[in-house]
């Protein structure tokens, strides 16, 4: 799987770190997602399936391999 995000998009709702905080993390200043492992591990594919469908803003793409 790799995973990407488009961070203009992100509206700083906090979801996907929620969910799969090993992923993603949020910038301090102004809370925009920040991707911290675009090929992430095998064992977290589905919280990163589900940080990308709750994600209100439609954020974060993933490319299943």
């Amino acid at each position: 799987m790799k995973v990407t995000v488009e961070a203009d998009k992100c509206v700083a709702a906090g979801q996907c770190v929620l969910i799969t905080p090993e992923v993603f993390d949020q910038r301090e200043e102004d809370g925009l997602v920040v991707l911290l492992d675009e090929t992430p591990a095998p064992g977290t594919y589905d919280a990163v399936r589900e940080s990308a469908a709750v994600c209100p803003a439609a954020a974060i793409h993933l490319v299943e391999s």
